[in-house]
């Protein structure tokens, strides 16, 4: 799979969840630069019922306008119709501000390759 600014497990006329309970993304794009960039490797919780996100998490999500497009970016607040999310880098703006909110499907856990580890929470 591929995600980042965009990831693929393609998509269907509503907003899909993640088939399975982990899944492994690719990043591809620099919309989240310099959290993550563009090659890096995601390992990605399922998000769903009794799973939370809170505002500044890094998460997999579609947006209902675009459900084929499934992007990675962070969760600024909970607003109707379900998250606004932007990427990190302020010069990029494919996120809530161009699409609206987001739907979650997943939550990112580590960044597996190339720099092993927890993701930063944002600053300030």
């Amino acid at each position: 799979m591929s995600s980042g600014d965009t990831a693929e497990p393609g998509g269907r006329a509503a907003v899909p969840p993640l088939v399975t309970p982990w899944v492994l993304a690719r990043v591809r794009g620099p919309s989240m630069t310099p959290t993550v960039r563009s090659g890096d490797r995601l390992l990605v919780r399922r998000a769903g019922p009794g799973r939370r996100v809170a505002d500044g998490d890094v998460v997999l999500a579609r947006f209902p306008a675009r459900p084929g497009l499934l992007v990675v970016k962070r969760v600024r607040r909970a607003v109707p119709g379900g998250y606004w999310v932007e990427g990190d880098n302020p010069f990029v703006t494919d996120d809530s501000r161009a699409f609206g909110p987001a739907v979650v499907v997943g939550r990112v856990v580590a960044r597996l390759w190339p720099r092993p580890g927890r993701l930063p929470r944002p600053q300030g």
